[in-house]
């Protein structure tokens, strides 16, 4: 017996001596896809199944997250002594060499749970030589790893089918719900799977995965694992499985964050919101379905007193290669169409240059040789500032741009984190503030938040404990009435939406749209986030009729009525002490003077900053002044000259007048109220009078019928004719058709045609013609 004993200790030394050996010389692998790493949300939720090298998905859980169910299907089924042998159970090999050699071939492989993941490590040839190299990787493993660390490596290691790795992505996949929350069936299912996943693939093959699995169940029942009354409820359910599509969550976003690296352990924590993206990519998705092939979408959703990404997607669907759905559109350089508008008004309230109702002209003018046309190619006139920016305005923006500097823009925006990208040799220039630039939406958003953060931009954090990293953009007070002048217009239009606003629940946006179509842009500022919305062709190739109004603005409508209703708004916000409440007159722009009410045509209520009420700005083209001094008549209130045209008493009074280029836009009584008074005799030195300008082809009033039945549309041939500018702009009901001093105007649908002449010093001519029906 002694020797024996002996000889049993001594075999037990051997053993332990050849695996020290065996595990310093040949260390088991790592697990496959080991090195990818896994991110999460800001609460540890994984955002995506991983992908490694072979493009396995794959949702790392550990066996205390996995229902107690599942481990009891998977130990009694596959290995019941797993907890207490050393990685290899004898009795199950010697059984299995036993049915191999009755059979003549290989029918058992007596496999253990923890020789499975040996052969998922290091995967081998089914031979008695593969089979020898498996038990002592099953030793090693056990030598090295506690039991939990062995099942864990089962767990997120065995294959399902396809490319699908681990219970919890295979439950997800298939199920549609976590391995936490699996059913005595979903169990048993899960559990067989691994033994032949492309034969039992539930999603294809539902009768033979309920053999299989209705097999587990059987065996739980011998083995008084499961009552009888639970096996069968189990078997009662059917085997239903979705088609498992990639359970990715910010896929875009975790790849970013794994290749910029600092995992800790394998873990990269990022600041995503489950919640907040699950609805995201939701609106995404459903806004991008009907859209024409190719479309995609990005959008951000951020903290805005943080800086925090809170939702991010690079594109609307991962998936969808035609859409390139694999590009982040989030890092992309884009043309931003009109979103750089607010920044132009900021800085012009910041330089003195206006206040939020300063008059504008919305008319047709060059600067210098860039001519700027409004989107929809018509002009209307007089507006305030605060009109101009949120009915985007094109010619009011390039006239502010070119008061300001572009080389000035655009160092302001770089200063504040946003770099525009140029052609390279190009400089600034007007265009940038049409879109003739490159942003991406990253920048571009962190460049909002300054209207929610006083005036403060910088960078999206996407990690929580990434630095804040914050740039002054613009002044707190020019930042409040930008942001005031983006909130308080057009409010039914955000109620046509289906945006669910109340009064003290504004929301400030503006909308962008770049030449051809390639880009529709919409960002959105409330008290608590900061969104950025983009809609196009990741490839730039156009997308006609979709503009930032009908594409852009309803996605950024959708993913703010998504938010929770408490974290969307807050009071509303005090305006800083720079900022002051004034009444203002049109059309000086100035504060009224009570002792001469004569020069306030029209009264409003302006926004100014640092106390600055700046009077309408000059026309730096065609000047005259809006504030004019004329000697009158005391008694007939008539003009008079130096002579004082016979006149008992002359008094002088002053009077104010609107810019030139406006007047065509100007209505009978806006004309009559600002009309001088008429002379009361002839002047001595009348200034000369250029020949007026004129329409000649059509009078006003004319009525016009095609020739006969059967004859083409009439066609009306008009020329210029006087005036003295070599400049001119044919405007048809307001929109601007056709520059030059020719215009040929086919008149196809009856009805009523107004035509505008006008010349780059603001004289004008119009005529009215009707087109009747024969």
């Amino acid at each position: 017996m002694r020797r024996i004993f002996l000889r049993l200790g001594v075999a037990t030394l051997l053993l332990l001596g050849a695996l020290l050996l065996l595990d310093r010389l040949y260390p088991p692998p790592a697990p496959t896809g080991q090195d990818a790493v896994t991110v999460v949300d800001r609460h540890g939720e994984p955002l995506r199944a991983f992908a490694d090298s072979r493009g396995v998905w794959r949702r790392p859980i550990a066996p205390e997250q996995v229902s107690p169910l599942y481990l009891e299907a998977l130990l009694g089924y596959e290995d019941r002594w797993f907890p207490i042998h050393p990685g290899v159970n004898p009795i199950a090999l010697l059984r299995a060499a036993w049915q191999n050699l009755r059979s003549g071939g290989i029918v058992s492989g007596g496999s253990t749970l923890t020789m499975q993941v040996a052969r998922l490590l290091e995967p081998h040839d089914r031979t008695y030589s593969g089979k020898l190299r498996q038990i002592l990787r099953a030793l090693q493993l056990t030598w090295r790893y506690s039991k939990a660390e062995v099942l864990t490596l089962y767990l997120n290691h065995a294959p399902f089918g396809g490319p699908l790795e681990g219970v919890e992505t295979a439950s997800r996949a298939y199920l549609g719900k976590s391995a936490r929350e699996l059913s005595h069936a979903e169990a048993a299912l899960l559990a067989v799977l691994p033994q032949a996943p492309s034969r039992l693939r539930p999603d294809r093959y539902p009768q033979r995965a309920r053999r299989a699995r209705d097999k587990v169940l059987q065996r739980l029942l011998d083995q008084g694992v499961w009552s009888a009354q639970a096996v069968a409820d189990a078997r009662m359910e059917t085997v239903w499985a979705q088609t498992p599509r990639a359970p990715f969550l910010a896929p875009i976003l975790a790849r970013r964050l794994k290749q910029e690296g600092g995992a800790e352990r394998g873990v990269i924590v990022s600041a995503i919101d489950a919640g907040l993206q699950w609805r995201l990519e939701e609106r995404l998705t459903t806004r991008i379905n009907g859209t024409p092939a190719g479309t995609s979408a990005a959008a951000l959703i951020v903290e805005s007193d943080t800086l925090l990404v809170r939702a991010y997607a690079g594109s609307a669907d991962f998936h969808d290669d035609a859409a390139h759905g694999q590009v982040d559109i989030v890092q992309a350089a884009r043309s931003p169409g009109s979103t750089l508008k607010p920044f132009v008004y900021a800085l012009a309230l910041e330089q003195g240059l206006i206040h939020s109702q300063s008059l504008l002209s919305d008319v047709p003018r060059a600067f210098a040789d860039y001519a700027p046309e409004n989107f929809d190619h018509a002009y209307l006139g007089p507006l305030s500032a605060a009109e101009a920016l949120a009915r985007s305005r094109n010619v009011p923006a390039v006239d502010l741009l070119t008061r300001i500097g572009a080389n000035l823009f655009s160092a302001r925006l770089r200063q504040g984190g946003l770099t525009l990208s140029l052609p390279s040799g190009a400089r600034p220039n007007p265009s940038l503030i049409l879109g003739g630039a490159g942003v991406t939406l990253e920048q571009l958003t962190g460049a909002y938040a300054a209207l929610a953060r006083g005036g403060l931009s910088g960078a999206l954090r996407l990690r929580p404990h990434a630095p804040l990293q914050e740039r002054r953009l613009l002044t707190p007070g020019a930042a409040w009435i930008v942001r005031h002048m983006l909130a308080s217009h057009r409010p039914g239009v955000a109620r046509d939406a289906g945006l669910a606003m109340a009064q003290s629940r504004k929301l400030a946006w503006k909308t962008g749209t770049s030449y051809g179509f390639r880009d529709a842009w919409a960002m959105g500022v409330s008290d608590r986030y900061v969104i950025g919305v983009w809609v196009g062709r990741p490839d730039g190739t156009p997308s006609p009729g979709q503009y930032g109004a009908i594409s852009a603005l309803p996605l950024l409508f959708d993913i703010v009525d998504s938010l929770p209703r408490h974290q969307q708004w807050s009071a509303a916000q005090a305006p800083p002490p720079s900022v002051s409440h004034v009444e203002i007159c049109w059309p000086l722009g100035t504060l009224p003077d009570p002792h001469q009410p004569q020069l306030c045509h029209e009264k409003r209520m302006a926004w100014a900053l640092g106390g600055a009420v700046p009077p309408t700005l000059p026309d730096l083209d065609h000047w005259r002044p809006l504030r004019v001094s004329l000697a009158l008549d005391a008694d007939s209130g008539k003009r008079v000259d130096a002579s004082g045209c016979g006149a008992r008493r002359v008094i002088t009074r002053e009077f104010a007048r609107w810019p030139t280029r406006l007047e065509p836009w100007l209505s009978p009584n806006r004309l009559q109220r600002s009309a001088l008074p008429e002379w009361a005799c002839a002047p001595q030195q009348a200034p000369p009078v250029a020949a007026p300008l004129r329409i000649v082809g059509a009078r006003d009033g004319d009525v016009i019928r095609r020739a006969g039945p059967g004859a083409p549309p009439p066609t009306l041939e008009l020329r210029a004719l006087g005036g003295d500018s070599a400049q001119h702009y044919w405007l048809l009901n307001g929109k601007q058709t056709h520059q030059g001093e020719r215009f040929s105007l086919q008149m196809t649908t009856p009805g009523s045609y107004a035509i505008t002449l006008l010349d780059e010093t603001g004289v004008y001519d119009r005529v009215t013609v009707i087109h009747a029906a024969n």
